[in-house]
Protein backbone atom coordinates (compact mmCIF):
# COMPACT_ATOMS: atom_id res chain seq x y z
CA UNK A 1 0.00 0.00 0.00
CA UNK A 2 2.86 2.37 0.74
CA UNK A 3 4.18 2.08 -2.85
CA UNK A 4 0.74 2.78 -4.28
CA UNK A 5 0.39 5.73 -1.91
CA UNK A 6 3.74 7.09 -3.08
CA UNK A 7 2.54 6.82 -6.69
CA UNK A 8 -0.64 8.77 -5.96
CA UNK A 9 1.30 11.39 -4.00
CA UNK A 10 3.77 12.01 -6.83
CA UNK A 11 1.04 12.12 -9.44
CA UNK A 12 -0.95 14.67 -7.45
CA UNK A 13 1.96 17.12 -7.76
CA UNK A 14 2.78 16.34 -11.40
CA UNK A 15 1.17 18.57 -14.03
CA UNK A 16 2.63 16.97 -17.17
CA UNK A 17 0.55 14.32 -18.93
CA UNK A 18 3.60 12.44 -20.18
CA UNK A 19 5.19 12.53 -16.74
CA UNK A 20 2.05 10.99 -15.21
CA UNK A 21 2.18 8.22 -17.82
CA UNK A 22 5.85 7.54 -16.99
CA UNK A 23 5.10 7.41 -13.26
CA UNK A 24 2.31 4.88 -13.75
CA UNK A 25 4.31 2.84 -16.26
CA UNK A 26 7.31 2.65 -13.89
CA UNK A 27 4.98 1.51 -11.09
CA UNK A 28 3.33 -1.17 -13.26
CA UNK A 29 6.72 -2.35 -14.54
CA UNK A 30 8.27 -2.73 -11.09
CA UNK A 31 5.24 -4.00 -9.16
CA UNK A 32 4.21 -7.67 -9.26
CA UNK A 33 0.75 -9.12 -9.84
CA UNK A 34 -1.83 -8.78 -8.39
CA UNK A 35 -0.75 -5.50 -6.72
CA UNK A 36 -0.30 -3.60 -9.97
CA UNK A 37 -3.61 -4.84 -11.37
CA UNK A 38 -5.50 -3.65 -8.31
CA UNK A 39 -3.73 -0.30 -8.55
CA UNK A 40 -4.86 -0.07 -12.18
CA UNK A 41 -8.42 -0.89 -11.09
CA UNK A 42 -8.29 1.88 -8.48
CA UNK A 43 -6.97 4.42 -10.99
CA UNK A 44 -9.65 3.57 -13.54
CA UNK A 45 -12.52 3.59 -11.04
CA UNK A 46 -13.18 -0.15 -11.35
CA UNK A 47 -13.30 -0.79 -7.59
CA UNK A 48 -16.28 -0.25 -5.33
CA UNK A 49 -16.92 -1.46 -1.79
CA UNK A 50 -20.44 -1.91 -0.43
CA UNK A 51 -19.62 -1.42 3.26
CA UNK A 52 -16.83 1.16 3.02
CA UNK A 53 -18.34 4.63 2.74
CA UNK A 54 -17.31 8.16 3.75
CA UNK A 55 -19.71 7.98 6.71
CA UNK A 56 -17.60 5.16 8.19
CA UNK A 57 -14.47 7.30 7.88
CA UNK A 58 -16.16 10.19 9.68
CA UNK A 59 -17.33 7.85 12.44
CA UNK A 60 -13.82 6.51 13.03
CA UNK A 61 -12.10 9.90 13.24
CA UNK A 62 -14.78 11.29 15.58
CA UNK A 63 -14.07 8.38 17.95
CA UNK A 64 -10.35 9.23 18.00
CA UNK A 65 -10.33 13.04 17.80
CA UNK A 66 -12.41 15.90 19.08
CA UNK A 67 -15.52 16.07 16.83
CA UNK A 68 -15.64 19.86 16.89
CA UNK A 69 -11.97 20.11 15.95
CA UNK A 70 -12.55 17.62 13.12
CA UNK A 71 -15.50 19.59 11.73
CA UNK A 72 -13.52 22.83 11.87
CA UNK A 73 -10.51 21.18 10.22
CA UNK A 74 -12.64 19.54 7.54
CA UNK A 75 -14.34 22.84 6.80
CA UNK A 76 -10.97 24.48 6.29
CA UNK A 77 -9.15 21.69 4.43
CA UNK A 78 -12.17 20.78 2.32
CA UNK A 79 -11.09 17.18 1.67
CA UNK A 80 -12.21 14.32 3.91
CA UNK A 81 -9.29 11.97 3.14
CA UNK A 82 -6.65 14.62 3.68
CA UNK A 83 -8.24 15.87 6.91
CA UNK A 84 -8.52 12.41 8.47
CA UNK A 85 -5.04 11.35 7.31
CA UNK A 86 -3.50 14.35 9.05
CA UNK A 87 -5.61 14.13 12.22
CA UNK A 88 -5.34 10.37 12.76
CA UNK A 89 -3.58 9.84 16.13
CA UNK A 90 -0.25 8.02 16.15
CA UNK A 91 -0.27 4.87 18.28
CA UNK A 92 2.40 4.18 20.86
CA UNK A 93 4.74 1.18 20.96
CA UNK A 94 5.98 -0.82 17.97
CA UNK A 95 4.85 0.21 14.49
CA UNK A 96 1.74 -1.61 13.32
CA UNK A 97 1.65 -3.79 10.22
CA UNK A 98 1.66 -1.83 6.93
CA UNK A 99 -0.86 -3.72 4.75
CA UNK A 100 -0.48 -4.57 1.07
CA UNK A 101 -2.93 -3.07 -1.42
CA UNK A 102 -4.25 -6.57 -2.18
CA UNK A 103 -4.86 -7.18 1.52
CA UNK A 104 -6.86 -3.97 1.78
CA UNK A 105 -8.93 -4.60 -1.36
CA UNK A 106 -9.72 -8.15 -0.21
CA UNK A 107 -10.75 -6.89 3.22
CA UNK A 108 -12.90 -4.07 1.90
CA UNK A 109 -14.64 -6.52 -0.44
CA UNK A 110 -15.28 -9.34 2.05
CA UNK A 111 -15.49 -7.97 5.60
CA UNK A 112 -18.92 -7.54 7.13
CA UNK A 113 -20.26 -4.12 8.01
CA UNK A 114 -19.69 -4.80 11.71
CA UNK A 115 -16.12 -6.11 11.30
CA UNK A 116 -14.88 -3.46 8.89
CA UNK A 117 -14.45 -0.47 11.29
CA UNK A 118 -11.94 -2.26 13.51
CA UNK A 119 -9.92 -3.57 10.56
CA UNK A 120 -9.92 -0.17 8.88
CA UNK A 121 -8.65 1.37 12.10
CA UNK A 122 -5.82 -1.20 12.21
CA UNK A 123 -4.83 -0.38 8.63
CA UNK A 124 -4.78 3.34 9.34
CA UNK A 125 -2.61 2.71 12.41
CA UNK A 126 -0.11 0.83 10.24
CA UNK A 127 0.30 3.52 7.59
CA UNK A 128 1.97 6.89 7.55
CA UNK A 129 0.14 10.09 6.60
CA UNK A 130 0.54 9.52 2.85
CA UNK A 131 -0.55 5.90 3.16
CA UNK A 132 -3.62 6.86 5.18
CA UNK A 133 -4.51 9.51 2.62
CA UNK A 134 -4.25 6.97 -0.24
CA UNK A 135 -6.29 4.37 1.66
CA UNK A 136 -9.05 6.86 2.33
CA UNK A 137 -9.01 8.02 -1.29
CA UNK A 138 -9.48 4.37 -2.27
CA UNK A 139 -12.50 4.07 0.03
CA UNK A 140 -14.17 7.32 -1.00
CA UNK A 141 -13.48 6.69 -4.70
CA UNK A 142 -12.14 10.19 -5.26
CA UNK A 143 -8.53 9.79 -6.41
CA UNK A 144 -8.29 13.27 -7.99
CA UNK A 145 -4.64 12.89 -9.03
CA UNK A 146 -5.19 14.14 -12.57
CA UNK A 147 -5.18 10.69 -14.19
CA UNK A 148 -8.13 9.62 -16.29
CA UNK A 149 -8.92 5.98 -17.01
CA UNK A 150 -7.64 6.57 -20.56
CA UNK A 151 -4.30 7.85 -19.22
CA UNK A 152 -3.88 4.76 -17.03
CA UNK A 153 -4.58 2.48 -19.99
CA UNK A 154 -2.05 4.43 -22.04
CA UNK A 155 0.53 3.73 -19.34
CA UNK A 156 -0.28 0.00 -19.53
CA UNK A 157 0.13 0.02 -23.31
CA UNK A 158 3.56 1.66 -22.96
CA UNK A 159 4.84 -1.42 -21.09
CA UNK A 160 5.05 -3.23 -24.41
CA UNK A 161 7.61 -0.90 -26.00
CA UNK A 162 10.25 -3.08 -27.62
CA UNK A 163 8.17 -6.20 -26.95
CA UNK A 164 4.80 -5.65 -28.61
CA UNK A 165 3.02 -2.94 -30.58
CA UNK A 166 -0.04 -2.72 -28.35
CA UNK A 167 -1.66 0.72 -28.57
CA UNK A 168 -3.92 2.50 -26.06
CA UNK A 169 -6.84 2.02 -28.48
CA UNK A 170 -6.26 -1.75 -28.48
CA UNK A 171 -6.23 -1.76 -24.68
CA UNK A 172 -9.56 0.13 -24.77
CA UNK A 173 -11.03 -2.50 -27.10
CA UNK A 174 -10.24 -5.47 -24.85
CA UNK A 175 -10.91 -3.61 -21.58
CA UNK A 176 -14.69 -4.24 -21.25
CA UNK A 177 -14.15 -7.99 -21.04
CA UNK A 178 -11.52 -7.81 -18.30
CA UNK A 179 -11.72 -7.87 -14.51
CA UNK A 180 -9.18 -6.92 -11.82
CA UNK A 181 -6.35 -7.73 -11.31
CA UNK A 182 -5.93 -7.79 -15.13
CA UNK A 183 -3.18 -10.43 -15.19
CA UNK A 184 -4.06 -11.46 -18.76
CA UNK A 185 -3.83 -7.81 -19.88
CA UNK A 186 -0.35 -7.33 -18.44
CA UNK A 187 0.75 -10.68 -19.90
CA UNK A 188 -0.43 -9.58 -23.34
CA UNK A 189 1.25 -6.15 -23.40
CA UNK A 190 4.47 -7.71 -22.07
CA UNK A 191 4.42 -10.43 -24.78
CA UNK A 192 3.89 -13.22 -22.24
CA UNK A 193 0.41 -14.23 -23.33
CA UNK A 194 -2.26 -13.94 -26.04
CA UNK A 195 -4.61 -11.06 -26.59
CA UNK A 196 -7.40 -11.27 -23.99
CA UNK A 197 -10.84 -12.07 -25.28
CA UNK A 198 -14.29 -12.17 -23.75
CA UNK A 199 -16.91 -14.88 -23.94
CA UNK A 200 -19.65 -12.33 -23.22
CA UNK A 201 -22.13 -12.56 -26.13
CA UNK A 202 -23.19 -8.93 -25.59
CA UNK A 203 -20.03 -7.01 -24.62
CA UNK A 204 -19.64 -3.25 -24.35
CA UNK A 205 -17.44 -1.55 -26.96
CA UNK A 206 -15.58 1.68 -26.07
CA UNK A 207 -17.46 4.65 -27.48
CA UNK A 208 -16.14 7.33 -29.80
CA UNK A 209 -16.44 10.89 -28.53
CA UNK A 210 -16.38 14.29 -30.23
CA UNK A 211 -14.41 17.48 -29.64
CA UNK A 212 -16.19 20.78 -29.10
CA UNK A 213 -15.66 22.86 -32.23
CA UNK A 214 -14.37 26.42 -32.11
CA UNK A 215 -14.88 29.17 -34.67
CA UNK A 216 -11.26 28.91 -35.82
CA UNK A 217 -11.62 25.19 -36.56
CA UNK A 218 -13.98 25.77 -39.48
CA UNK A 219 -11.24 27.39 -41.59
CA UNK A 220 -9.46 24.03 -41.87
CA UNK A 221 -12.57 21.93 -42.50
CA UNK A 222 -14.11 21.35 -45.94
CA UNK A 223 -17.93 21.04 -45.68
CA UNK A 224 -18.01 18.37 -48.38
CA UNK A 225 -15.93 16.03 -46.23
CA UNK A 226 -18.50 15.95 -43.43
CA UNK A 227 -22.01 14.81 -42.56
CA UNK A 228 -24.15 16.41 -39.85
CA UNK A 229 -26.73 15.08 -37.38
CA UNK A 230 -28.74 16.61 -34.60
CA UNK A 231 -27.26 16.41 -31.12
CA UNK A 232 -30.09 15.09 -28.96
CA UNK A 233 -30.67 16.05 -25.34
CA UNK A 234 -30.68 12.52 -23.89
CA UNK A 235 -27.99 10.15 -22.72
CA UNK A 236 -25.56 8.21 -24.89
CA UNK A 237 -26.26 4.48 -24.92
CA UNK A 238 -25.03 1.37 -26.65
CA UNK A 239 -27.60 -1.34 -27.42
CA UNK A 240 -25.99 -4.78 -27.76
CA UNK A 241 -27.43 -8.24 -28.39
CA UNK A 242 -25.99 -11.68 -29.08
CA UNK A 243 -26.42 -15.38 -28.51
CA UNK A 244 -24.43 -17.21 -25.86
CA UNK A 245 -22.77 -20.63 -26.22
CA UNK A 246 -25.82 -22.19 -24.55
CA UNK A 247 -28.06 -20.74 -27.25
CA UNK A 248 -29.61 -18.19 -24.90
CA UNK A 249 -30.20 -14.71 -26.29
CA UNK A 250 -28.62 -11.85 -24.33
CA UNK A 251 -29.49 -8.15 -24.68
CA UNK A 252 -27.72 -5.31 -22.90
CA UNK A 253 -28.04 -1.55 -22.70
CA UNK A 254 -24.87 0.28 -21.65
CA UNK A 255 -24.12 3.88 -20.74
CA UNK A 256 -21.25 5.58 -22.53
CA UNK A 257 -18.92 4.59 -19.68
CA UNK A 258 -19.86 0.92 -19.95
CA UNK A 259 -22.30 0.73 -17.03
CA UNK A 260 -24.99 -1.88 -17.59
CA UNK A 261 -28.33 -0.05 -17.28
CA UNK A 262 -30.47 -2.82 -18.81
CA UNK A 263 -32.48 -3.49 -15.64
CA UNK A 264 -33.77 0.09 -15.61
CA UNK A 265 -35.05 -0.19 -19.22
CA UNK A 266 -36.58 -3.65 -19.70
CA UNK A 267 -39.08 -2.18 -22.18
CA UNK A 268 -36.22 -1.78 -24.69
CA UNK A 269 -35.11 -5.43 -24.57
CA UNK A 270 -37.57 -6.55 -27.26
CA UNK A 271 -36.57 -3.62 -29.47
CA UNK A 272 -32.95 -4.86 -29.61
CA UNK A 273 -34.00 -7.59 -32.06
CA UNK A 274 -30.70 -7.97 -33.89
CA UNK A 275 -27.25 -9.45 -33.34
CA UNK A 276 -24.73 -6.68 -32.99
CA UNK A 277 -24.06 -3.33 -31.33
CA UNK A 278 -25.81 -0.04 -32.02
CA UNK A 279 -24.79 3.44 -30.84
CA UNK A 280 -27.47 6.01 -30.14
CA UNK A 281 -29.29 8.32 -27.77
CA UNK A 282 -31.69 7.22 -25.04
CA UNK A 283 -34.79 9.42 -25.05
CA UNK A 284 -38.37 9.46 -23.82
CA UNK A 285 -40.80 9.68 -26.74
CA UNK A 286 -44.51 10.26 -26.10
CA UNK A 287 -47.10 10.96 -28.75
CA UNK A 288 -44.42 10.84 -31.42
CA UNK A 289 -42.47 13.68 -29.79
CA UNK A 290 -39.15 13.65 -27.93
CA UNK A 291 -39.55 14.84 -24.36
CA UNK A 292 -37.08 17.18 -22.58
CA UNK A 293 -34.20 15.74 -20.59
CA UNK A 294 -35.90 16.41 -17.25
CA UNK A 295 -38.59 13.88 -18.28
CA UNK A 296 -35.92 11.25 -19.01
CA UNK A 297 -34.48 11.90 -15.56
CA UNK A 298 -37.59 10.27 -14.06
CA UNK A 299 -36.23 6.93 -15.24
CA UNK A 300 -32.51 7.35 -14.73
CA UNK A 301 -30.53 5.89 -11.80
CA UNK A 302 -33.18 3.27 -11.02
CA UNK A 303 -32.34 -0.37 -10.37
CA UNK A 304 -35.85 -1.45 -11.32
CA UNK A 305 -38.88 0.19 -12.86
CA UNK A 306 -42.62 -0.42 -12.53
CA UNK A 307 -45.03 -1.22 -15.35
CA UNK A 308 -46.79 2.08 -14.68
CA UNK A 309 -43.56 4.04 -15.05
CA UNK A 310 -42.66 2.25 -18.29
CA UNK A 311 -46.06 3.18 -19.68
CA UNK A 312 -45.84 6.78 -18.51
CA UNK A 313 -42.22 7.29 -19.62
CA UNK A 314 -41.66 5.02 -22.67
CA UNK A 315 -37.96 4.63 -23.46
CA UNK A 316 -36.70 5.06 -27.00
CA UNK A 317 -33.40 4.73 -28.86
CA UNK A 318 -32.53 7.18 -31.62
CA UNK A 319 -29.72 5.38 -33.45
CA UNK A 320 -26.83 7.09 -35.21
CA UNK A 321 -24.13 4.44 -35.64
CA UNK A 322 -23.71 0.70 -36.09
CA UNK A 323 -20.61 -0.92 -34.61
CA UNK A 324 -21.24 -4.63 -35.14
CA UNK A 325 -23.81 -6.56 -37.19
CA UNK A 326 -24.19 -10.34 -37.37
CA UNK A 327 -20.68 -10.90 -36.06
CA UNK A 328 -19.06 -8.40 -38.47
CA UNK A 329 -17.10 -5.60 -36.80
CA UNK A 330 -17.88 -2.39 -38.69
CA UNK A 331 -15.79 -0.01 -36.62
CA UNK A 332 -12.98 0.04 -39.18
CA UNK A 333 -15.38 0.87 -42.01
CA UNK A 334 -16.07 4.52 -43.01
CA UNK A 335 -18.95 6.38 -41.39
CA UNK A 336 -20.94 6.44 -44.65
CA UNK A 337 -20.76 2.64 -44.90
CA UNK A 338 -21.81 2.19 -41.28
CA UNK A 339 -24.61 4.69 -41.77
CA UNK A 340 -25.99 2.82 -44.81
CA UNK A 341 -25.93 -0.46 -42.87
CA UNK A 342 -27.65 1.26 -39.92
CA UNK A 343 -30.42 2.67 -42.12
CA UNK A 344 -31.08 -0.79 -43.54
CA UNK A 345 -31.11 -2.40 -40.08
CA UNK A 346 -33.49 0.14 -38.53
CA UNK A 347 -35.79 -0.32 -41.53
CA UNK A 348 -35.84 -4.09 -41.01
CA UNK A 349 -36.50 -3.78 -37.29
CA UNK A 350 -39.64 -1.73 -37.86
CA UNK A 351 -39.78 -0.99 -34.13
CA UNK A 352 -41.64 1.90 -32.55
CA UNK A 353 -38.88 1.95 -29.91
CA UNK A 354 -35.96 2.45 -32.31
CA UNK A 355 -35.66 5.01 -35.07
CA UNK A 356 -32.92 6.70 -37.06
CA UNK A 357 -31.35 10.01 -36.15
CA UNK A 358 -31.80 12.04 -39.35
CA UNK A 359 -28.95 13.67 -41.19
CA UNK A 360 -29.02 17.46 -41.48
CA UNK A 361 -28.73 18.66 -45.08
CA UNK A 362 -26.20 21.45 -45.67
CA UNK A 363 -23.99 22.64 -48.52
CA UNK A 364 -21.77 24.97 -46.50
CA UNK A 365 -21.06 26.08 -42.97
CA UNK A 366 -23.49 28.98 -43.37
CA UNK A 367 -26.33 26.49 -43.99
CA UNK A 368 -25.34 24.46 -40.93
CA UNK A 369 -25.13 27.61 -38.83
CA UNK A 370 -28.72 28.44 -39.78
CA UNK A 371 -29.87 24.87 -39.00
CA UNK A 372 -28.19 24.99 -35.60
CA UNK A 373 -29.87 28.31 -34.88
CA UNK A 374 -33.36 27.09 -35.89
CA UNK A 375 -33.64 23.26 -35.82
CA UNK A 376 -37.42 23.36 -36.33
CA UNK A 377 -37.02 25.02 -39.73
CA UNK A 378 -34.21 22.63 -40.71
CA UNK A 379 -36.10 19.38 -40.35
CA UNK A 380 -36.24 18.72 -36.61
CA UNK A 381 -39.91 19.72 -36.52
CA UNK A 382 -41.73 19.02 -33.27
CA UNK A 383 -38.55 17.54 -31.77
CA UNK A 384 -36.64 20.83 -32.07
CA UNK A 385 -36.94 21.44 -28.34
CA UNK A 386 -34.87 18.32 -27.67
CA UNK A 387 -32.05 19.39 -29.99
CA UNK A 388 -29.01 20.81 -28.19
CA UNK A 389 -26.85 21.36 -31.27
CA UNK A 390 -25.35 19.45 -34.17
CA UNK A 391 -22.76 16.70 -34.56
CA UNK A 392 -20.31 17.03 -37.47
CA UNK A 393 -18.68 13.78 -38.61
CA UNK A 394 -16.17 13.08 -41.35
CA UNK A 395 -17.73 10.88 -44.01
CA UNK A 396 -14.66 8.61 -44.02
CA UNK A 397 -14.19 8.49 -40.22
CA UNK A 398 -13.60 5.14 -38.55
CA UNK A 399 -15.18 4.41 -35.19
CA UNK A 400 -12.26 4.96 -32.84
CA UNK A 401 -12.33 4.66 -29.03
CA UNK A 402 -11.72 7.77 -26.97
CA UNK A 403 -11.78 11.35 -28.25
CA UNK A 404 -9.53 11.61 -31.33
CA UNK A 405 -9.40 15.18 -32.62
CA UNK A 406 -10.56 15.71 -36.17
CA UNK A 407 -13.08 13.00 -37.14
CA UNK A 408 -16.04 14.07 -34.97
CA UNK A 409 -17.03 17.50 -33.71
CA UNK A 410 -19.90 18.70 -31.53
CA UNK A 411 -21.37 22.16 -31.99
CA UNK A 412 -23.80 22.87 -29.19
CA UNK A 413 -26.42 25.61 -29.37
CA UNK A 414 -25.51 28.85 -27.64
CA UNK A 415 -26.41 28.67 -23.95
CA UNK A 416 -29.07 30.78 -22.30
CA UNK A 417 -27.82 33.53 -20.02
CA UNK A 418 -29.30 35.42 -17.11
CA UNK A 419 -27.98 38.14 -14.82
CA UNK A 420 -28.39 36.91 -11.24
CA UNK A 421 -27.33 38.21 -7.84
CA UNK A 422 -24.87 36.33 -5.62
CA UNK A 423 -26.66 35.32 -2.39
CA UNK A 424 -24.61 32.60 -0.64
CA UNK A 425 -21.12 31.14 -0.91
CA UNK A 426 -19.29 28.12 0.47
CA UNK A 427 -15.69 26.95 0.39
CA UNK A 428 -14.71 24.45 -2.28
CA UNK A 429 -12.82 21.18 -1.89
CA UNK A 430 -9.27 20.10 -2.60
CA UNK A 431 -7.21 22.89 -4.12
CA UNK A 432 -10.15 25.27 -3.67
CA UNK A 433 -10.60 24.60 0.03
CA UNK A 434 -9.18 28.04 0.90
CA UNK A 435 -11.54 29.88 -1.46
CA UNK A 436 -15.27 30.53 -1.43
CA UNK A 437 -15.92 28.97 -4.81
CA UNK A 438 -19.42 27.42 -4.61
CA UNK A 439 -22.14 29.99 -5.22
CA UNK A 440 -25.90 30.26 -4.90
CA UNK A 441 -27.51 33.04 -6.94
CA UNK A 442 -31.00 34.42 -7.40
CA UNK A 443 -33.24 36.68 -9.47
CA UNK A 444 -35.92 39.17 -8.50
CA UNK A 445 -39.61 38.39 -8.17
CA UNK A 446 -42.68 39.89 -6.50
CA UNK A 447 -42.85 39.24 -2.75
CA UNK A 448 -45.99 38.69 -0.73
CA UNK A 449 -46.11 42.37 0.20
CA UNK A 450 -45.59 43.47 -3.39
CA UNK A 451 -41.94 44.43 -2.87
CA UNK A 452 -39.22 42.79 -4.95
CA UNK A 453 -37.40 39.87 -3.30
CA UNK A 454 -34.58 37.65 -4.45
CA UNK A 455 -35.37 33.97 -4.95
CA UNK A 456 -32.56 31.40 -5.50
CA UNK A 457 -32.56 29.83 -8.98
CA UNK A 458 -29.31 27.87 -9.11
CA UNK A 459 -25.85 26.97 -7.88
CA UNK A 460 -22.54 26.98 -9.74
CA UNK A 461 -18.91 26.30 -8.95
CA UNK A 462 -17.13 26.67 -12.30
CA UNK A 463 -16.91 28.84 -15.39
CA UNK A 464 -14.76 31.59 -13.84
CA UNK A 465 -11.01 32.13 -14.18
CA UNK A 466 -8.54 31.87 -11.28
CA UNK A 467 -8.34 35.65 -11.14
CA UNK A 468 -12.14 35.98 -11.05
CA UNK A 469 -12.26 33.37 -8.27
CA UNK A 470 -9.95 35.55 -6.17
CA UNK A 471 -12.16 38.58 -6.83
CA UNK A 472 -15.36 36.78 -5.81
CA UNK A 473 -13.66 35.28 -2.75
CA UNK A 474 -12.54 38.75 -1.64
CA UNK A 475 -16.08 40.07 -2.12
CA UNK A 476 -17.56 37.23 -0.04
CA UNK A 477 -15.13 37.78 2.82
CA UNK A 478 -15.65 41.53 2.83
CA UNK A 479 -19.44 41.59 2.50
CA UNK A 480 -20.58 38.64 4.58
CA UNK A 481 -23.75 39.55 6.48
CA UNK A 482 -24.63 36.17 8.02
CA UNK A 483 -23.27 32.66 8.51
CA UNK A 484 -25.02 29.28 8.49
CA UNK A 485 -22.37 26.70 9.36
CA UNK A 486 -19.95 26.62 6.40
CA UNK A 487 -22.24 28.82 4.28
CA UNK A 488 -21.84 32.59 4.15
CA UNK A 489 -24.65 34.92 3.20
CA UNK A 490 -23.42 38.00 1.38
CA UNK A 491 -25.06 41.36 0.93
CA UNK A 492 -27.69 41.19 -1.83
CA UNK A 493 -29.78 44.31 -1.96
CA UNK A 494 -30.97 46.49 -4.82
CA UNK A 495 -28.10 48.93 -4.28
CA UNK A 496 -25.37 46.60 -2.99
CA UNK A 497 -24.21 43.19 -4.14
CA UNK A 498 -22.49 41.30 -6.95
CA UNK A 499 -24.22 40.43 -10.23
CA UNK A 500 -23.12 37.26 -12.02
CA UNK A 501 -23.90 36.47 -15.64
CA UNK A 502 -24.94 32.82 -15.48
CA UNK A 503 -24.97 30.57 -18.55
CA UNK A 504 -27.06 27.41 -18.59
CA UNK A 505 -28.14 24.76 -21.11
CA UNK A 506 -31.80 24.48 -20.29
CA UNK A 507 -34.57 25.05 -17.81
CA UNK A 508 -37.27 22.85 -16.30
CA UNK A 509 -40.11 23.33 -13.86
CA UNK A 510 -39.33 22.00 -10.40
CA UNK A 511 -41.34 21.45 -7.23
CA UNK A 512 -38.12 20.99 -5.22
CA UNK A 513 -36.92 24.56 -5.78
CA UNK A 514 -38.52 27.59 -4.16
CA UNK A 515 -38.36 29.48 -7.45
CA UNK A 516 -40.22 26.69 -9.27
CA UNK A 517 -37.48 26.33 -11.91
CA UNK A 518 -34.28 24.30 -12.17
CA UNK A 519 -31.31 25.14 -14.38
CA UNK A 520 -29.32 22.54 -16.29
CA UNK A 521 -25.52 22.85 -16.19
CA UNK A 522 -25.34 26.40 -14.79
CA UNK A 523 -21.91 28.08 -14.75
CA UNK A 524 -20.54 31.56 -14.18
CA UNK A 525 -19.99 33.23 -17.57
CA UNK A 526 -18.63 36.56 -16.30
CA UNK A 527 -18.74 39.01 -13.42
CA UNK A 528 -20.98 42.05 -13.89
CA UNK A 529 -19.22 44.61 -11.70
CA UNK A 530 -20.75 47.21 -14.03
CA UNK A 531 -24.34 46.28 -13.20
CA UNK A 532 -26.24 47.27 -10.04
CA UNK A 533 -28.04 44.34 -8.38
CA UNK A 534 -31.37 46.11 -8.81
CA UNK A 535 -30.98 45.70 -12.60
CA UNK A 536 -30.52 41.93 -12.46
CA UNK A 537 -33.07 39.76 -14.26
CA UNK A 538 -36.44 38.71 -12.92
CA UNK A 539 -37.98 35.28 -12.46
CA UNK A 540 -40.45 36.09 -15.23
CA UNK A 541 -37.53 36.13 -17.69
CA UNK A 542 -36.74 32.52 -16.85
CA UNK A 543 -40.36 31.42 -16.84
CA UNK A 544 -40.73 32.82 -20.35
CA UNK A 545 -38.16 30.27 -21.56
CA UNK A 546 -40.45 27.48 -20.38
CA UNK A 547 -43.22 28.68 -22.67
Amino acid sequence: MNRFAALLDRMSYEASRNAKIRLMADYFRSTPDPERGLALAALTGALSFANAKPALVRQLIMERADPVLFEMSYDYVGDLSETVALMWPKGGGAPAHAPLLSEIVHGLSTLSKSALPRRLGDWLDGLDETGRWALLKLITGAMRVGASARLAKTAVASLGQGLTTVTPDEVELVWPGLEPPYESLFAWVEARGPRPHTSNPAPFRPVMLAHAIEEADFTDLAPGDFRAEWKWDGIRVQAVAGTGPDGQRVTRLYSRTGEDISEAFPDLAEAIAFDGAMDGELLIVRGGRVEPFNVLQQRLNRKSVSVKMMAEFPAHIRAYDLLVEDGEDLRERPFTVRRARLEALVGRLGSARVDLSPLVAFSGWEDLTAARRDPAAAGAGADAGAVEGVMIKRADSLYLPGRPKGPWWKWKRDPHTVDAVLMYAQRGHGKRSSFYSDYTFGVWTDGEDGADVLVPVGKAYFGFTDEELKQIDAFVRRFTVNRFGPVREVVHEKEAGLVLEVAFEGLARSTRHRSGVAMRFPRIARLRWDKPPGEADRLETLEALLG
